[in-house]
């Protein structure tokens, strides 16, 4: 599995490339600044970028931006977003076509070493991996007694942050402590509620519930 890493402090940067060589992972190229992720997206064709936000030369949103126009160039480009804070709008811009792997993890998860790992061969296939605290977040600007998420159950809303997570439904029963059976119920209550097709797809799935969840800010 080829990687594209971009991350603008040396001594993170290596220890992620370390750490995914360690695991298995190819690393394609590791870069510094943004027109070096941009070069490196267009001529490597790899399988998953793992991208910091804030890259040289304007430390902004140099990393998203460019991963977002290389998603638009290879639609469904598998990206992991990696930053120092939850900023929502990055999430929102990153959940907005709705296409391939994405993820979205603050920096303080990298040292789990299993977790990140995981999280990077979860959006590699095409999955989600976003972390807990951007999802409530997401949620938190839906709690209107008025918006559909208050017809949430307190256990839909904590399977609709895992399922967010990008965990299956068997996953989702584990960490409840329930049987899968009881989720799948959830799963189509939260559906119901919120007015969504029920999806095989789990990925679009969770996207979908994103996306609505963002809307209308």
């Amino acid at each position: 599995m080829r990687v594209v890493l971009a991350e603008d402090l040396f001594l993170l940067r290596d220890g992620l490339v370390r750490l995914l060589q360690a695991h298995g992972f190819e690393i394609a190229a590791a870069v510094e600044t943004g027109p070096e992720l941009a070069a490196a997206l267009a001529e490597l064709d790899p399988d998953v970028a793992v991208v910091d936000v804030r890259l040289p030369p304007t430390q902004t949103d140099e990393g998203l931006q460019c991963a977002l126009d290389a998603r638009r160039k290879r639609p469904g480009l598998p990206v992991l977003v990696l930053s120092q804070h939850v900023e929502q709008l990055y999430a929102r811009e990153l959940l907005a076509d709705g296409t391939g792997g994405v993820g979205y993890l603050l920096k303080d998860r990298v040292f789990d070493a299993e977790q990140f790992v995981d999280a990077v061969r979860r959006v590699a296939g095409g999955g989600t991996a976003m972390d807990p605290q951007v999802i409530q977040q997401l949620l938190a600007r839906r709690s209107g007694d008025d918006r559909p998420l208050a017809r949430l159950t307190p256990r839909e809303r904590e399977v609709l942050e895992l399922m967010a997570q990008g965990r299956s439904n068997a996953a989702i029963a584990g960490k409840l402590v329930v049987t899968e059976r009881a989720i799948a119920k959830h799963t189509a209550n939260i559906f119901a509620k919120l007015g969504l097709e029920v999806s095989d797809d789990d990925n679009r799935r969770v996207l979908a519930v994103l996306a609505y969840l963002d809307h209308g800010r």
